[in-house]
């Protein structure tokens, strides 16, 4: 059974980005800033004091088991 939050398609590109993007992070005032912060708000992005978001060790995890898990099943 599924117990983690729902991830819509955009903050699941979101979370990419924000993976692909560390150790910088994503500045505040791009299209995806609703999305980072949802993200934030589920623990798996933070918006820290230099306003950018950066991914947390959850939200690695979670890009882990369901972004790259998707890429490797359609492989």
């Amino acid at each position: 059974m599924w117990k983690e939050p729902y991830l819509e398609t955009c903050c699941r590109s979101a979370l990419h980005r924000l993976c692909l993007s560390e150790p910088s992070g994503r500045p505040e005032g791009l299209r995806d800033e609703p999305c980072l912060r949802r993200l934030t708000g589920m623990k798996l992005a933070e918006h820290r004091d230099d306003h950018r978001f950066h991914v947390t060790s959850e939200g690695i995890e979670r890009h882990r088991s369901e972004i790259l898990g998707m890429a490797r099943r359609r492989a």
